[in-house]
């Protein structure tokens, strides 16, 4: 059974590597679902590790209806990926209405090639994921990572198995979302041959500090925040 490890740092897929896991997914932010990662942390894994390394694209937390920009960013992100040598995409693109953007998905398939594209979680908010998954298939979607829709891959997993009915081998169904040591032999029984899982511990490299860094305000899983123009100019006009 593949073993892809979720590694949001260098040290995690160094640790995937030597542990024997046979696929990386590389991400940053894991606390977000996860964001692009740096072409810093890019180069540094694939010019060190020798298993197969997927990136995940995806330009910002919140939700994955995109504007022009940030669809232009996910493009040049993905030739970047692609001159420095990995070995698929991890990606996706939803309408405001959480059906997938077949146009703008499949322009990120035609430029992934020849590599492979997995479709990543957003495939979880389609409101229909029997005819999505027949979309997918036929914009040439290789991998779809999914928690059955639900909050854990087990949660989903009567419906990752309709699923893979439904794929019959022509679309790979990742099981991801809290799959561990104590869950993943159900996953291996139950059929599946792949798995998509993080594996983590915390350890904490400096003395608690007496703020946090984090901001509550910005965190919002159904939007992003952005800097106010109107805002802006009123601060500058303020302090002039």
């Amino acid at each position: 059974m593949i073993v892809e490890i979720c590694a949001n740092s260098f040290e995690s897929a160094f640790n995937a590597q030597q542990a024997g896991a046979h696929r990386i997914e590389l991400c940053s932010e894991l606390v977000v679902g996860g964001i692009t990662p740096s072409y810093g942390l890019i180069k540094q894994v694939m010019t060190s590790l020798s298993i197969p390394v997927f990136v995940l694209i995806r330009p910002r937390s919140g939700d994955f209806n995109y504007s022009d920009a940030e669809f232009k960013i996910i493009k040049n992100d993905i030739k970047l990926c692609k001159k420095l040598g990995c070995s698929g995409i991890v990606s996706g693109v939803l309408n405001r209405d959480n059906s997938v953007d077949a146009l703008r998905t499949q322009e990120l398939v035609e430029l992934t090639k020849p590599l492979p594209f997995v479709f990543h979680r957003a495939f979880d908010l389609v409101p229909d994921p029997i005819s999505t998954l027949n979309e997918l298939m036929a914009l040439g979607v290789q991998r779809v990572l999914t928690s059955g829709q639900e909050s854990t891959a087990l949660k989903g997993l009567e419906l990752m198995h309709k699923l893979k009915s439904q794929a019959k081998n022509a679309i790979t169904i990742l099981p991801g979302g809290g799959i561990n040591l104590e869950n993943a032999l159900q996953f291996k029984e139950a059929g599946f041959n792949e798995i998509h899982c993080s594996l983590s511990k915390f350890h904490q490299h400096v003395i608690q500090p007496k703020i946090s860094m984090k901001s509550p305000v910005h965190f919002n899983e159904f939007g992003n925040s952005v800097s106010d123009y109107s805002k802006i100019k009123a601060i500058i006009k303020l302090l002039q």
